[in-house]
């Protein structure tokens, strides 16, 4: 435990994914089992902590960004300690230790849960520490976890690292190899965060399809589900990062049988030319994607897709993205993400021939989010007049006066709102909105009474 005397209060910036966020929550649990108050003000914290992301080009320079503005809280706040956790010291943290002397610790993604011995150990040592060890830690449920997430809602962290392999990514050099966590482990995880208020589960890896795989006893992302749709209490599970080829037709008969699964995936296709899904390292290709869409359209009618999609990678000609294109017009997913190709140093894209420019790049970008624009609106269109079930997150940003929440069909974070302009709703209340209004991203609803009493 901390004494009077020591450093008290910390403050975290957790950067990138809900993957990310869960390994900050776990850093806030230790912290906060040793006796240290934890606080949203960095200005009143003596410690700050910077979880980072270094995914793409664009995550570290975010991730320096607010390393260098959290630094300046060491002269206008009470900082003494600022610490830079996750992806981006893994990575970098030669070049870090050098260019960033303001920092005084840096923390490995597979060192994290030492946080506490950490901040203990530097009171004894001087000058910039690191410790960078080996990624291949495994989320253990024992792990304290101290949520960032409003109590309705929680990430259920499935599984640590990937073996994809795809050829432009740098996750499994920053994560280790795909690591399932135990069943058992997490549905007492589960059990717990349910009893703590979560309604919404979120199961997340960096491939929830491949789950269990490498579980000595085996087990299915099926079978994971099968006892999640049994936790009283829990009213939706979000299935976020499904391999495209991991989707079985098992997964999809439990999704349509079980109310309780949100009919919404992400399914991160990347590409549709086979061309470049060949070389980014994907499994399948066009033929397979086409096939899946179809069977998912043709068996779960309500569903919601997301994907997400990369422009400008290596050799992409011109036909290669005309094609992209179109496949965006004709899919008309509810959701999509786009990225420009970024160059990460250490896969084998960087060393392709045929690079695109930026400057095509960032056209292509507009194009697609251009087109997309147009299908999320026709969609959300298709649903006026229509019921969601909603679950109310409280009052609108932008006045007091209406309330807002997310459908079933939208993620937290990531897929818009639904705003409410008649009734009235607790914080966590899951109710039925009639769908008044929508916009490209948004819907607006009125409560009523569920439609099917």
């Amino acid at each position: 435990m901390t004494d009077s005397n020591e450093l008290q209060k910390v403050s975290m910036v957790s950067l990138g994914c809900p993957k990310n966020l869960v390994d900050a929550e776990v850093m806030l649990g230790f912290l906060n089992r040793e006796g240290y108050e934890i606080t949203t003000d960095e200005k009143e914290a003596d410690i700050i902590i910077v979880n980072t992301c270094s995914f793409i080009k664009e995550a570290k320079q975010e991730s320096i960004d607010a390393i260098l503005d959290l630094a300046d809280r060491k002269h206008d706040g009470r900082c003494k300690l600022l610490i830079v956790t996750g992806c981006l010291p893994q990575r970098y943290q030669e070049e870090l230790c050098r260019e960033l002397p303001e920092v005084d610790i840096f923390v490995g993604t597979g060192d994290y849960p030492k946080i506490a011995e950490i901040i203990a150990e530097k009171k004894d040592m001087p000058g910039q520490l690191r410790y960078i060890g080996d990624p291949n830690l495994i989320y253990d449920e024992n792990f304290p976890r101290l949520k960032s997430t409003p109590l309705y809602t929680a990430y259920l962290k499935i599984a640590e690292g990937c073996s994809n392999c795809c050829s432009y990514c740098i996750i499994p050099a920053l994560r280790g190899s795909y690591r399932s966590r135990p069943m058992e482990r997490l549905l007492e995880e589960a059990r717990e965060l349910v009893a703590g208020g979560a309604r919404e589960l979120n199961v997340i890896a960096q491939d929830i399809t491949r789950y269990g795989k490498d579980l000595p006893g085996g087990g299915t992302l099926e079978d994971l589900i099968r006892e999640l749709v049994t936790i009283e209490g829990l009213s939706w599970i979000r299935l976020l990062y499904a391999y495209p080829d991991g989707i079985t037709e098992s997964l999809i008969q439990l999704m349509k049988t079980e109310d309780k699964i949100c009919k919404y995936l992400d399914i991160p296709l990347q590409h549709i030319s086979d061309h470049i899904l060949e070389k980014m390292g994907r499994r399948g290709g066009e033929a397979e994607i086409r096939a899946l869409l179809a069977r998912l359209r043709e068996e779960l009618p309500e569903l919601a897709l997301r994907t997400s999609l990369i422009v400008g990678f290596p050799g992409e000609t011109d036909e290669d993205f005309r094609k992209l294109l179109h496949f965006v017009e004709e899919a008309q997913f509810d959701r999509l993400g786009v990225f420009c190709y970024s160059k990460e140093e250490g896969t084998p894209a960087a060393e392709m021939a045929n690079q695109v420019s930026e400057r095509v790049k960032r056209d292509r970008y507009k194009k697609i989010m251009k087109t997309q624009a147009r299908v999320s609106f026709k969609r959300n269109r298709r649903l006026i007049d229509g019921f969601e079930r909603v679950i109310v997150e409280g009052y609108s940003d932008e006045t007091d006066l209406l309330l807002k929440g997310r459908s079933s069909r939208q993620a937290p974070d990531i897929d818009g709102q639904v705003y409410i302009t008649a009734g009235n709703a607790m914080v966590g209340d899951i109710v039925t909105l009639k769908i008044t209004d929508s916009s490209d991203y948004d819907l607006i609803g009125e409560i009523v009474s569920d439609p099917c009493t």
